[in-house]
Formats: structure tokens, C-alpha cells, sequence
């Protein structure tokens, strides 16, 4: 019995080492693929707030993008898409596209809680089969993607942001 044992564990630990080691590089690859997929503006289909179709070919070209990735219950995202709103004027020569996974009910009394859906620069999607965080690599509420003139990724950024700070990234590889 005890024979049994001095095998038996020796080899439980090396099959628990492999499998954790497996499971380590398996993420790190898919974090890399993910990272590589993101560079460019992925290829994306999403419902807006009037049940039409947004996919890439609604993003204009040659305009820096902005995806701001919400949920209208979210307190920092409120006070983001606030601070954004409040200087509206300067994100004119972006386009922003604010994605949740909320009903497009919701998302559209967001909108015009901030006075923001009747911006032709500024687009409210529902993303209904949850691919967004996936397809972007975000992981937390609010989390911001900003994309040059060319669709190059410029930097995700996880949480609140100051406004200054976004349009000094948006504005600084035109």
C-alpha cells in the first residue's frame, strides 16, 4: 500500500503541474492573439438604439474612434459619459461609440439623460451577444478603446478617465 502511495502521489503532482502549466501558456497565447486581433479596429456586427444593424462599415473612415464599453447603472460610467458631455464640443472630429449589453431601451434613456443621441459622431449600440469584451479584451466597467485615423489601436484604458487626457490621445496621432 504504502509503494502505491510513494507513486501514486509523486505522480498526482506531476499531472497537476502539467495541467496548471498547460492552462498558463494556453492564456498567455490567447492573450496574445487577442492583443494582436485588437490592433486594428476588429470586425464587429451591433445592434443601435433604433434596431438597426452598426458594424465597421457605419465607422467613418480617416476619423480617430473612441469605444467607451458601459452599463447605465455604473456610477464611473456615468461620470465619464458626464464629463464627456460636457465638453462635446471637442470630440467633433472623433467618433465615439458607446457599447453595453444592457436592452436598447436602457441605453437609448441613457443617451438622453446626457442629451448625446443626436450627435452624427456619437453612436449608442447594443451589444446583445456580449462579444464586445471579448473581442476587445475588456474586462471592467468603464473601459475605453481609442483607435487613431487609420483604425491603429492607440491604448485601452480600464476605468474613468480624465477628458483632458482622452483628447490629448485622440488628438496626438492625427
Amino acid at each position: 500500500m504504502k509503494k502505491y502511495l510513494k507513486l501514486l502521489i509523486p505522480l498526482i503532482f506531476i499531472s497537476l503541474l502539467t495541467f496548471l502549466g498547460y492552462q498558463i501558456v494556453t492564456k498567455i497565447n490567447h492573450k496574445k492573439e487577442v492583443a494582436a486581433n485588437i490592433k486594428t479596429i476588429p470586425t464587429f456586427k451591433y445592434q443601435n438604439i433604433n434596431g438597426e444593424q452598426f458594424s465597421n462599415n457605419n465607422l467613418k473612415v480617416d476619423t480617430p474612434t473612441l469605444f467607451i464599453y458601459f452599463n447605465s447603472e455604473c456610477e464611473y460610467c456615468n461620470e465619464e459619459t458626464k464629463m464627456i458631455q460636457e465638453r462635446i464640443d471637442q470630440f467633433t472630429p472623433n467618433q465615439l461609440v458607446f457599447v453595453s449589453f444592457e436592452k436598447p431601451e436602457k441605453i437609448e434613456s441613457f443617451a438622453k439623460k446626457y442629451n448625446l443621441q443626436n450627435y452624427d459622431n456619437i453612436h449608442f449600440v447594443c451589444d446583445t451577444k456580449v462579444t464586445f469584451a471579448t473581442t476587445f479584451d475588456v474586462q471592467s466597467l468603464p473601459c475605453l478603446v481609442l483607435y487613431d485615423k487609420k483604425q491603429q489601436l492607440i491604448e485601452k484604458i480600464k476605468g474613468q478617465t480624465k477628458v483632458e487626457v482622452l483628447l490629448k490621445k485622440l488628438q496626438q496621432k492625427i
